[in-house]
């Protein structure tokens, strides 16, 4: 099953006619870039006497993978938009009659959302300037929203989450040593709700999910993570170092700093925060994130959304654990001389170009002249094809020698023989068991995480200014 990839026309213009109780036709309808587990489609309704309608339809491609149901999100904006925060007022909600699955329409809003133009664009320079202070007002607003406003939402904790998580790691049977040492110390160091009790969370306030004009921030977008909990799991998850997308000195986002997203927050009546706190919400969220890329993964591995970009999160997991790796243990000491690998390329009985070039050369292809001629979702997509053939290009010009190295020393750490994906699976199981973190065990969680980055991204190891 690969979900519904296209829209009738025809049949949203009923559903719109329906929802806005006006004959409309629809107009410029296109699927927006991004939403990997959720479709974003952005389209004009038209009335006969000319007035146009910019709106914007949220489905679901198929099962659902959130947390927040289509018609809970509907009610969760209308809430939060009703207590003064930054959201598109949504129109309606569709139903089983429009043919077109589960979803809901919003007025669109105009501004951009692509993380690395408005961190890097000049138009957006004055926007960066503002940013900090404007997510700590929206965080506040969002936090103070009265909870016999919202829906149902579940409530989620630190050790509930840590329950949840826990859960969903067991099920992938993909163990990873570096989660382990995660959830260790988030189960040892798992804060209490404040003294406030439980707020409206977010769940997924980042960069990457706010519409930002020349001005600054215009709305906050994706509440399919909302719940019940912490308010400073919010603050934490906008710390992630994955949503500074490159820009690592600014911790917020890529754009701010910590103690002035805390001043803004508490100026707009936020509770006062410890900043410890926010570490631990940081520390979990890297781990969300790892196993948030690993749902999408294995989303495109069983068919039920198939992506290059789901397929290409399954290789961003190594990132989310270095991140934990220098969240709970401290910076990286630099690579151990002992795990040191001589690639060592397979011989062949083929002509040239080899496999490595030949992959080379799509990659160039799509640089060079796909992404330059699209725009939109295709070239997105282009980027992140381009991207996952220069993982392909780097595993296959590595050889056997990584793999080689990494069951070699793992054997001696742990004293036994087995293939690599067993040996990783008992460091998991011993981390797990408790077992002591003598600096033999963190050595092999470290370069482990190090050999599978040397291929799926080789710069990200690389300490920030």
């Amino acid at each position: 099953m690969s979900g519904r990839r296209s829209i009738d026309p025809d049949a949203l213009a009923t559903a719109a006619t329906r929802g806005l109780g006006v004959p409309v036709s629809v107009e410029g309808l296109r699927r927006l870039s991004g939403g990997a587990s959720r479709e974003t489609w952005s389209f004009d309704a038209c009335t006969r006497d000319g007035t146009r309608h910019a709106l914007v339809l949220r489905r679901d491609p198929g099962a659902h993978i959130g947390q927040v149901g289509r018609e809970a999100e509907f009610d969760l904006l209308g809430a939060v938009g009703a207590a003064g925060c930054a959201v598109p007022t949504v129109r309606f909600l569709l139903d089983a009659r429009d043919d077109l699955g589960t979803g809901f329409v919003m007025d669109r809003i105009e501004g951009e959302t692509i993380a690395r133009r408005i961190l890097r664009d000049p138009e957006y320079a004055a926007a960066r300037e503002r940013l900090t202070a404007q997510c700590g007002e929206e965080l506040a607003r969002i936090h103070a929203t009265p909870l016999d406003t919202l829906p149902a939402l579940d409530l989620l904790d630190a050790p509930a989450q840590i329950t949840q998580y826990r859960a969903l790691i067991d099920g992938f049977g993909a163990p990873h040593p570096a989660f382990e040492l995660a959830l260790r110390w988030l189960t040892e160091h798992a804060p209490n709700l404040p003294t406030g009790g439980a707020r409206l969370v977010h769940g997924d306030f980042r960069n990457g999910n706010l519409i930002v004009a020349p001005r600054g921030c215009g709305a906050v977008l994706d509440w399919e993570l909302s719940h019940l909990g912490d308010p400073i799991e919010d603050l934490g998850w906008v710390c992630v170092r994955s949503w500074r997308f490159g820009v690592d000195d600014r911790r917020v986002g890529g754009f701010g700093d910590l103690d002035a997203l805390i001043a803004a927050y508490v100026a707009a009546g936020g509770a006062p925060v410890d900043p410890d706190h926010v570490r631990y919400w940081e520390v979990f969220g890297t781990l969300k994130w790892g196993v948030i890329c690993q749902m999408q993964c294995a989303a495109h591995e069983h068919g039920f959304v198939r992506s290059v970009e789901n397929a290409a999160l399954g290789r961003r997991v190594a990132e989310t654990e270095w991140d934990l790796l220098d969240l709970v243990l401290g910076p990286d000491p630099g690579p151990d001389p002992a795990w040191a690998v001589t690639p060592a390329p397979a011989e062949t009985a083929h002509d040239v170009p080899s496999a490595t070039n030949l992959v080379a050369a799509v990659r160039e292809f799509l640089e060079r002249d796909v992404m330059a001629a699209t725009e939109g979702r295709v070239a997105f997509h282009a980027r992140v094809a381009a991207n996952v053939l220069g993982m392909v290009e780097r595993e296959l010009a590595s050889g056997p020698g990584t793999t080689a190295a990494v069951r070699t020393n793992l054997a001696t750490i742990l004293g036994q023989d087995a293939p690599v994906a067993a040996l990783v699976e008992e460091l998991a199981t011993r981390i797990r068991e408790g077992a002591p973190l003598d600096p033999g065990t963190i050595t092999a969680v470290r370069e482990t995480v190090r050999a599978k980055l040397a291929v799926s991204n080789p710069d990200y190891a690389t300490p920030a200014d």
